[in-house]
């Protein structure tokens, strides 16, 4: 599928004994799948906070020394698609605002809230994004007037600064929008979720300290204990009188069912299910609404292995890794020359003419997006002598833009907005085009409806839009002739 940019995954670890930068370090790279444009640790020894972070990959942002010197008993971790306000090192997190340092996974798609409480303030917060204003809120709160230098009127100033726990909660208002935070001060760390809890945050217990990713996948590569998901709207405290949970906000359970369509690794664990069993549910609930009579089934690696290991087993027809994926292929900062981009997918996946010439080819997807990345894979099973190419989607068309947290901001490039199922085959060339229907992808999860946001696929937002409700064509308005494809 073409790839999607999901804005961020955290980490935090708490505990005296542990090297909780190493810690932090490995549950990264665990969740590298979540951010590949930066990376960075921040460690507090209840006296000085030290940090380390620049754009790359996880491998590619620290060396031993950088871990070794990154000494304290907390730490937050984050590796960073980007958010609002563009890429580059300026924007990388952590961030650090004052005494306390900040890791969020999410996106606020209004921030007016924010805007006017700094403008009350006569605060200039010109060239921030959601995250920066989100920790200097805190910071206003948590610190007091006395060291705000970007104050230019002291007397509006807030005069005493709270506990840090109590200044996160007086922030909570202006945050409108999907978040999921690592807060660290000298001495405290506090993760929460917003009330929905759209974007995932587990916790972890590892030789008497604490461990939270936003997957659960981070924990088996650091050996530590899963013991629940960080719930919708609760705050956790932990500082050295022990961990503390309350609720911060009232809980409105809807997590982004994409999450489990293609953002987490397929051993995470959501809502008590196993990601790897909902993805195979999902193609073997495909298999029942499309039965094609088809040689082989293959994927389109990685996200769509389990859909289409279901679909295979459902209807006994072969499973065959007949798209091979070039494992290597990461960001680079090397723009491509014209030639390259022409490549297109070719530098990702290459097929196999030995089990394609002369087959029915049942081709499996998690999603369609822009459609360009669909249409360059099905070209290329064709001219690697694929008799039929039937292109199976494990997910409902996509007709809605995203602004919780993933880079599908712009409606008009999802090709399932402005044309039908049908004409989406043809833009593809493809011999025919299934989509799971929303009620049978719901129905696979084993999870009840009221406890996902769906509004990639159903244009319902769980979460106020305030000023981007015109951003997009709401539901009402999209043509007749898509609705009757969503399975309602």
């Amino acid at each position: 599928m073409e790839s999607f940019g999901e804005k961020c995954g955290i980490v935090a670890v708490f505990g005296r004994g542990l090297e909780v930068s190493r810690l932090a370090f490995f549950s990264l790279f665990a969740l590298q799948h979540r951010g590949q444009e930066s990376s960075g640790i921040a460690v507090t020894d209840g006296t000085t906070v030290r940090v380390h972070k620049n754009v790359g990959l996880v491998t590619q942002v620290y060396t031993e020394d950088n871990i070794r010197n990154l000494a304290g008993h907390i730490a937050i971790g984050h590796n960073r698609y980007s958010t609002s306000l563009g890429t580059g090192i300026h924007h990388v997190q952590p961030i650090i605002e004052e005494n306390l340092t900040l890791a969020h996974n999410g996106n606020l798609p209004s921030v007016q809230a924010l805007k006017n409480f700094f403008s009350e303030k006569s605060m200039d917060v010109s060239g921030l994004n959601d995250s920066e204003l989100m920790a200097r809120a805190i910071s206003c709160y948590f610190n007091g007037s006395t060291s705000f230098d970007w104050v230019q009127d002291k007397s509006l100033a807030i005069k005493n600064g709270l506990p840090i726990e109590e200044a996160v909660c007086a922030a909570l208002p202006l945050f409108t929008g999907a978040y999921s935070l690592a807060i660290m001060t000298k001495d405290t760390l506090i993760v929460m979720r917003d009330q929905c809890g759209i974007r995932p945050l587990s916790m972890g217990r590892l030789n008497g300290g604490y461990v939270f990713a936003s997957e659960s996948c981070a924990f088996k590569a650091i050996g530590a204990e899963f013991l629940r998901d960080v719930g919708p709207g609760e705050m956790i405290v932990i500082d050295d009188r022990g961990m503390r949970s309350f609720q911060a906000l009232p809980a409105n359970p809807r997590l982004d069912m994409f999450e489990f369509v293609y953002f987490a690794r397929p051993d995470s664990i959501l809502l008590g299910k196993s990601v790897y069993e909902v993805r195979r549910n999902f193609g073997i609930r495909l298999a029942s609404e499309f039965a094609l009579d088809a040689d082989i089934v293959v994927p389109i690696p990685d996200t769509a292995i389990p859909a289409a290991i279901g679909y295979s087993n459902a209807l006994k027809i072969p499973f065959e890794m007949a798209i091979v994926k070039n494992r290597y292929i990461h960001r680079t900062f090397i723009e491509p020359d014209q030639h390259s981009r022409t490549l297109g997918v070719k530098m990702k996946l290459s097929p196999l003419p030995e089990l394609l010439k002369g087959k029915r080819v049942a081709v499996v997807d998690d999603s369609i997006v822009r459609g360009t990345t669909s249409r360059q894979i099905v070209q290329m099973l064709f001219e690697a002598g694929a008799k039929e190419v039937h292109f199976l989607v494990s997910s409902p068309p996509l007709r809605y833009p995203d602004f919780y947290g993933i880079d599908i901001s712009e409606q008009i490039k999802l090709i399932a907005f402005h044309k039908t199922p049908e004409e989406v085959r043809q833009y593809l060339g493809a011999t025919s085009l299934s989509y799971l229907s929303l009620g049978g992808m719901i129905e696979a999860t084993g999870i009840p409806k009221e406890l996902f946001s769906l509004s990639c696929f159903n244009g319902e937002y769980p979460i106020d839009l305030h000023e981007r409700v015109n951003d997009f064509e709401q539901p009402n308005r999209v043509k007749s002739a898509a609705g009757a494809f969503l399975g309602q």
